[in-house]
């Protein structure tokens, strides 16, 4: 069987780049597409790509101009045929850098550009993507003996428990819990539809937990230090739910230790 192919959107840093070292590290002979907006100056990606040749293609790709995800998905087609593994994992708390604690601090492009990283972009990526996940080998997740119900590929999405309008009682981060909220509705739309047919992929939200990473960095002072994880853990988390997918646990949230999010 061929090796699998995994992509990661936002693998310059943080859990995209932890998603790259960990498949490279614990999944031979997979190979990784690591997409980002910068690969010039993602000196970590450059080096990981060094370390492992062959293994590791960087392309440039910014997950909010569909023309960019256009143009990368006729790459990967050109070059690999299909995809295992599709990993949406770039996100945006918000223009700013903070999310807003009130109303007061609401603002329609705010909003919009939180939309179009954490949402849009995703569901953008699905779209290209898909048909190249369709012709995967379902080299990531578990294929149970009815062969009718095996999967070709799986697409994540990195949502959080905050976009959880089931557990929100405390309000706030209104772009943020809207952009994720809007996701988890995305990821389950998608594995209605891609879960028609023969080659099934899976789809589902996975919530990482409060990791050490830039987008949560202000928020630290609030989070106890058993509940600050470092990205490694983080995926090393994530991965182990990824291993265990099938069709039957398709169109859900789960969060890091494996719980069901709701809604």
């Amino acid at each position: 069987m061929a090796a699998p192919v995994a992509l990661i959107q936002g693998a310059s840093r943080g859990l995209g780049l932890a998603f790259c070292k960990h498949i490279l590290k614990n999944k031979s002979p997979a190979v990784v597409i690591a997409t980002c907006r910068n690969p010039d100056g993602a000196s970590e990606l450059k080096a990981l790509s060094a370390v492992h040749a062959g293994r590791v293609t960087l392309l440039g790709l910014d997950v909010d101009q569909e023309q960019d995800i256009r143009s990368v998905s006729e790459v990967v087609s050109q070059r690999f045929g299909r995809l295992d593994l599709l990993v949406n994992s770039s996100a945006l708390l918000h223009p700013s850098g903070k999310g807003e604690t009130s109303l007061r601090d609401v603002s329609a492009q705010g909003v919009i550009s939180t939309l179009t990283t954490n949402t849009v972009g995703p569901l953008v990526m699905a779209k290209y993507f898909a048909p190249l996940l369709q012709k995967g080998g379902g080299g990531f997740g578990q294929q149970p003996e009815n062969k009718s119900k095996h999967h070709s590929g799986i697409i994540v999405n990195i949502t959080a428990k905050v976009g959880s309008i089931g557990d929100n009682g405390l309000g706030g981060w209104y772009s943020y819990r809207m952009s994720k909220a809007a996701l988890n509705m995305a990821t389950r739309n998608l594995s209605i539809e891609l879960g028609r047919g023969k080659s099934k992929v899976l789809c589902v939200s996975l919530h990482p937990g409060t990791v050490n990473t830039d987008l949560s960095r202000p928020y630290h002072k609030n989070v106890p230090k058993d509940k600050l994880f470092s990205t490694e853990h983080s995926v090393n988390c994530l991965m182990s739910i990824i291993d265990t997918l099938n069709i039957s646990r398709t169109g859900k949230a789960y969060s890091w230790d494996g719980a069901e999010l709701p809604w």
